[in-house]
């Protein structure tokens, strides 16, 4: 009786590790990076607002337009996992698009971007460089690219809707990775 006994208690020993091994949260690259690596990120951004036009002769326009939306990130080392965001776009369809943007979290930490964009046949392709940040995104760097479709468009009355297909970049944090904010508990 008494190998059966131990035997069972090895058994006990053996099941109990093997759960807390399952059960152990596997760290991801985000967890395990240092402030100062790449974390690469995907993504999904979805804005609506208001467009303005204005002919410049033949088959060329000018429009400026704003937009108000949210950007919810995926891959295991993304900043964040969501963001309001705000955009201010001018575009030439001759020459191009140039925009600013600001992405703001859950905690009121905000990065900031400047947009360039190119039209081309297959659609438009848009750029993104991070110009730095507050609070946990002070200093950051980094890029970020997207294709736009619009999905409804209000000619008459300049509302706009449309969503990013393929974003994705990578962004390096310019200070100290999740330093709270000033005047903000820890």
């Amino acid at each position: 009786m008494i190998g059966r006994d131990r035997t069972q208690q090895v058994v006990a020993w053996c099941v109990a590790l093997l759960v807390g091994i399952i059960c152990a949260p596997v760290p991801t690259r985000a967890q395990a990076s240092a402030g100062n690596e790449w974390r690469e990120f995907q993504g999904t951004w979805t804005a609506a607002g208001r467009r303005q036009v204005i002919p410049l002769g033949g088959d060329r326009r000018a429009s400026i337009a704003d937009f108000d939306g949210s950007l919810m990130l995926t891959g295991p080392s993304r900043p964040a996992l969501g963001f309001r965001t705000q955009a201010i776009v001018l575009n030439d369809s001759l020459t191009g698009m140039v925009g600013r943007a600001v992405w703001t979290d859950e905690r009121g930490d905000q990065v900031f971007s400047e947009l360039r964009g190119e039209t081309t046949a297959t659609g438009n392709r848009l750029f993104g460089t991070f110009l730095g940040g507050s609070g946990r995104y002070k200093g950051v760097t980094g890029s970020y690219e997207f294709s736009w479709r619009f999905l409804l468009e209000d000619k008459d009355g300049g509302t706009v809707q449309g969503q990013s297909m393929d974003l994705k970049g990578q962004v390096r944090a310019g200070g100290p990775s999740g330093a709270p904010r000033a005047g903000s508990p820890p």
